[in-house]
């Protein structure tokens, strides 16, 4: 199977949706690209001072560590809020994009990726709800779809109806789904990942400077 006011792209790059980090950008570092299906390794980040490792979680990130008093830096309380629950966590674009690189490692950014497609699509003009539906249940709902999202027959037929006279709840139903899945399985080992705890760590330290 297969966010601290932060102005960052979003993860995937879907015609009129939202946008991914470039995996170009990652090639300022020494480790594989976290999509690379082919190696499982998951990012090393020990021994990266904290510009470096900012700008490899965050591609764009070009602020580094700036004082506490800057409108423009991730501090470590707004970090430590994302462990609060999985509606702050992606309440926040940077923690969208750091939550995403851990899913990333776990192949299965399809649900983060899908997720963020459903709420760009509620915010849609009505007249390009058709396209952008069908846009969304070809690559995620469609029984052939290649970033096929893990839900129910039952969801994926009655979505599959929905779409045929859009509105912009269509998805809801499976957009509950993959959150409720992402909240019960991901979320829990991303707070215990060494890609959200070398993060706070070293943003705590900095702090201490």
């Amino acid at each position: 199977m297969r966010a601290a006011a932060l102005s960052v792209p979003r993860l995937d790059k879907m015609p009129g949706m939202f946008f991914s980090p470039n995996p170009k950008d990652l090639k300022e570092t020494d480790h594989s690209p976290l999509d690379d299906k082919t190696q499982k390794r998951r990012p090393r980040t020990f021994g990266m001072d904290m510009k470096a490792y900012l700008r490899f979680m965050v591609p764009h990130l070009e602020s580094g560590m700036k004082s506490s008093k800057s409108k423009d830096i991730l501090s470590a309380d707004e970090v430590m809020q994302w462990s609060q629950s999985l509606e702050k966590l992606l309440a926040n674009r940077t923690g969208q994009d750091v939550f995403g690189n851990f899913l990333k490692s776990e192949f299965s950014e399809e649900n983060i990726e899908f997720w963020l497609a459903c709420e760009d699509y509620k915010k849609t003009e009505s007249s390009l709800l058709h396209s952008k539906a069908e846009n969304i249940y070809k690559v995620f709902v469609h029984s052939d779809a290649a970033k096929q999202i893990n839900i129910d027959f039952h969801t994926r037929e009655s979505t599959a109806k929905k779409i045929k006279s859009p509105t912009p709840t269509c998805f809801d139903e499976a957009q509950k789904i993959i959150y409720s899945l992402m909240e019960k399985d991901s979320y829990p080992r991303f707070l215990k990942s060494n890609i959200y705890l070398n993060l706070l760590n070293d943003l705590q330290a900095s702090s201490l400077k």
